[in-house]
């Protein structure tokens, strides 16, 4: 299953030079690379953590702010606005006072499961080889 957004918005760089339109008039790109159209999607800064956190089952967003405490409030809620604007997280607002939203992953954003199992894999042997070279895991390689 693919998106429909396909295309994303980039500065035109031509712009500045001659072509009549103001500096800054976002274009059209398209992504023909796989690997890229998969990182334009989830590689907003908590994309792939609430992805992942979301594999389990629905979660409010008081209990996705605990799962990812890094986040700002209104950063957690802009990426969970992209991913559901993309059509990988399902909002569901219940009428209750207090207002009640609940996020679960759309059939697309759970075929994204195997992809962010994967990358868990991956980060857990990568943390192990630094733990092995006495590394901190903020500590980058050269």
């Amino acid at each position: 299953i693919v998106p429909e957004r396909i295309l994303k918005m980039a500065q035109d760089d031509a712009d500045s030079h001659g072509s009549g339109k103001k500096p800054g008039t976002p274009v059209p790109v398209e992504r023909h690379c796989p690997v890229e159209a998969t990182v334009d999607i989830i590689g907003g800064k908590y994309k792939s953590l609430i992805l992942y956190k979301l594999i389990t089952g629905t979660l409010r967003f008081s209990q996705l702010r605990r799962a990812i405490p890094c986040a700002t409030p209104k950063m957690l809620t802009q990426q969970l606005r992209e991913l559901e604007r993309d059509g990988l997280v399902r909002r569901e607002v219940f009428p209750v006072v207090p207002p009640r939203v609940e996020y679960s992953l759309t059939d697309f954003g759970r075929s994204m499961e195997p992809v962010l199992k994967a990358m868990s894999a991956w980060g857990k042997g990568y943390l192990l080889k630094q733990e092995a070279e006495g590394k901190s895991p903020q500590e980058k390689s050269v």
